[in-house]
């Protein structure tokens, strides 16, 4: 069975030393998002830091297989002083 690399860069670097066994590409599309998922839902206040999170799978030759990317950006609304408004 293959071994994916579940490698998060969420302002620090986090890689997978140990991988994953799945199946197949599938599989591991499936697992990273929901290793995202709980990742986001575990530490929610820490994405809005301005940083974008990314999770890059690779295999064990170290080949970049795919890759998630996350960035939370407020709208101009909830600037300090509210929206510019142009007449």
């Amino acid at each position: 069975m293959p071994r994916f690399f579940f490698n998060v860069h969420d302002g620090s670097e986090h890689p997978d030393a140990e991988g994953t066994e799945l199946p197949d590409i599938a599989a591991a599309r499936a697992y990273a998002v929901r290793y995202f998922g709980d990742l986001l839902r575990g530490d929610p206040c820490a994405f809005w830091n301005g940083e974008e999170w990314k999770m890059e799978v690779t295999d064990e030759a170290g080949l970049l297989l795919f890759s998630l990317h996350f960035h939370g950006v407020d709208s101009p609304a909830l600037a300090p002083h509210g929206p510019t408004i142009l007449i």
